[in-house]
């Protein structure tokens, strides 16, 4: 192992590690991330290595001597993004990109590529006219994407340093250590117009100058790991796939700051994403790019993990530090001073996100004018996120901030499947709002989003179809936020708890015309009183659901009805006797027996026993469609058996 011992031994590394792995002929690149490790890719790995084995070729191919070259080799990367299509692979040079690849299908994919030249066409995403992608650009779902923080998650092993150095790892941080001084570090990121990636948006490079400001030590850098919103995973699949971006990042605003010591506050919950970023550290250490004296300059850096225990509330910056402390989670109480001025231990510090950190490197070596020419005047670079809900290509994005909403559920997200219809799309996690198919053409960036009445948040992005009841994801979100509360502020514990119940009886069919007026109400005192975030963006989805479908809640007070058909107690189900040709497939699959009716016969629903699970509905042919949801719930008496002729 060559160690760093200045910083020109970096630019030594990084050609040493490009010429080893030049050295492969071929590469098998199999997608390690959560998602495809849950749909089987690790067994994908194992089958390329025992079939590239088998033809003699050594597997090892990372270890090479110089002068000796291999076939093939097959390595994990962390998550490429397009996590329905997984497990992926991709081969390279030459790139072929195969989707939904089991264990099975790989002697076909290495006889293809090694002894036919040709590839395995099954195994190549379809688009919608019938063609194959060839490559991921030939993707719609990555062609219309700028991948800068997600540009090395699936294209190096996550758990091998050396091809990091091999895409030019720590060379940012060779270039400060040799070239700049702190301020001219600050200055840069300052330049750039990077704001903090964890959802509000603070310009880091004011934060960054207020660390190197502060005059008590020691001063501390943090990474704040703690991903809580529901269906989020950006921070999750960059400590997993390139977690050592994020301690380059680190260990710069270290140098900027002069702070020698870091942590990186990652949720329990994350147990592939710690297991790597400590193996990342310790890879880091024995190089020589971390701890004491990193590449000979004297400069001390060390970074420790912490893992939370999943509050929602301890993503807030001083209820952070409270928990690494060993303390109870919850913000400190206003007024206070920033973590720059009294943060971890009552010390300096300074707190970032891991795409903030991970932005770092890319920075200073392509220059903050590079940065800024990306997205717009107020909002630059690119932003990340996790496209989920009702929406054709679901999985984890980057694009330049700007870009429309409409690009990216369209042209990036492939629309609504099954041709079903646009009807909301949900940004900034449980703290954000709902916006309408009329704001489809807003810009992503945080102040058309604020103005919107949304957030950008961490990067969770949810698109709802017309089958969406919008009151009840307002009361979805509450619930996640009630729940999370710390308590600590009564607008926050009682006030989420109020319009959860009052959400909760609109949603049963027991809502009052006052409620409207109500839910709004208690909505602004409880963002003007909370003591941190969490508590003053609760009610984001109840006030943006109001201000785009309030006629969805006046049918739920007035007429006692759900428009999309999902509050339980607002709607029916029955059976239509003109279509009913008692086939008995919804007999069979109900699961409290309340549908009776023999073979031939119509047959009934019985309202006292019903759950309006739906089941029903789903089983009935689609050529009888025999079943209705209908809403209002009113009572129908019971009807005698009819026979059904042959």
């Amino acid at each position: 192992m060559q160690k760093v011992n200045s910083p020109a031994d970096v630019a030594k590394m990084r050609d040493y590690c490009q010429a080893a792995f030049a050295r492969r002929k071929l590469r098998f690149l199999v997608c390690a991330g959560t998602g495809c490790i849950a749909g089987g890719s690790l067994e994908v790995y194992e089958e390329f290595k025992r079939v590239i084995s088998e033809r003699g070729i050594d597997i090892n191919v990372d270890l090479l001597f110089e002068g000796q070259e291999s076939e093939a080799g097959t390595v994990t990367s962390g998550c490429h993004g397009f996590c329905q299509m997984g497990p992926l692979v991709r081969v390279e040079p030459m790139g072929t990109f195969y989707t939904k690849v089991k264990a099975k299908d790989v002697e076909e994919i290495v006889t293809a590529t090694m002894d036919e030249n040709t590839v395995v066409e099954r195994l190549l995403y379809e688009k919608d006219d019938g063609s194959h992608a060839t490559t991921e650009l030939d993707v719609p779902f990555y062609n219309r994407q700028q991948r800068i923080v997600l540009g090395g998650c699936g294209t190096i092993d996550a758990e091998d340093i050396r091809e990091y150095f091999a895409v030019d790892g720590f060379k940012a941080l060779a270039t400060i250590l040799q070239d700049l001084s702190p301020e001219q570090v600050i200055e840069i990121v300052k330049d750039s117009g990077l704001r903090g990636r964890g959802g509000g948006g603070f310009p880091a490079g004011r934060k960054w100058e207020a660390g190197r400001n502060a005059k008590a030590t020691p001063k501390y850098v943090v990474c704040n790991g703690d991903e809580g919103d529901p269906g989020a995973f950006m921070d999750r699949s960059v400590l997993e796939a390139n977690p050592q971006s994020v301690i380059e990042g680190m260990t710069i605003a270290a140098y900027a700051i002069g702070a020698e010591f870091g942590v990186v506050y990652v949720r329990a919950e994350y147990p592939l994403a710690v297991v790597r970023l400590l193996k990342a550290i310790e890879q880091a250490k024995e190089y020589g790019v971390l701890g004491d004296n990193i590449m000979g300059t004297g400069f001390n850096f060390d970074i420790e993990v912490f893992q939370g225990a999943g509050a929602f509330v301890c993503g807030e910056s001083t209820a952070l530090t409270l928990s690494i402390e060993g303390k109870r989670g919850m913000p400190r109480v206003a007024p206070r001073p920033r973590t720059t001025e009294v943060g971890l231990y009552d010390k300096p510090t300074l707190l970032n996100n891991v795409k903030s950190f991970a932005y770092v490197p890319d920075i200073i070596r392509e220059g903050a004018e590079w940065f800024k020419g990306i997205g717009t005047e107020s909002s630059s670079g690119t932003a990340v996120f996790a496209l989920t809900g009702n929406i054709v290509n679901a999985g984890l994005i980057e694009v330049p901030m700007g870009i429309k909403l409409r690009e990216i559920i369209y042209d990036i997200g492939g629309g609504i499947p099954k041709g079903g219809t646009f009807k909301a799309v949900q940004t900034g996690g449980p703290s954000g709002g709902c916006l309408p198919e009329s704001l489809l053409d807003t810009p992503i960036d945080y102040d058309s989003l604020d103005e919107a009445g949304s957030i950008m948040g961490s990067g969770g992005m949810v698109v709802m179809d017309e089958r969406t009841c919008m009151v009840d994801v307002a009361r979805y979100f509450l619930n996640f936020t009630e729940e999370e509360s710390c308590g600590q502020c009564v607008p926050c514990r009682l006030g989420t708890k109020q319009l959860l119940e009052i959400l909760n009886d609109i949603c049963a069919g027991k809502g009052k015309k006052q409620d409207i007026d109500l839910l709004i109400e208690l909505s602004h005192s409880i963002h003007g009183g909370s003591v941190c975030g969490l508590g003053q963006t609760a009610a984001n989805p109840v006030l943006t659901t109001l201000r785009y479908f309030k006629d969805e809640y006046e049918a739920h007070i007035n007429d006692k009805c759900c428009p999309a058909r999902v509050c339980k107690d607002l709607i029916s189900f029955r059976i239509n006797e003109d279509k009913c040709k008692g086939c008995t497939l919804c007999a069979r699959a109900c699961p409290v027996s309340a549908i009776s009716g023999e073979k031939k016969e119509v047959h009934v629903i019985d309202q006292g026993l019903c759950i309006q699970c739906g089941v029903c509905m789903e089983k009935c042919p689609n050529k009888f469609s025999a079943v209705d949801c209908v809403s209002p719930k009113i009572p129908v008496p019971a009807k005698e058996k009819t026979e059904v002729p042959a």
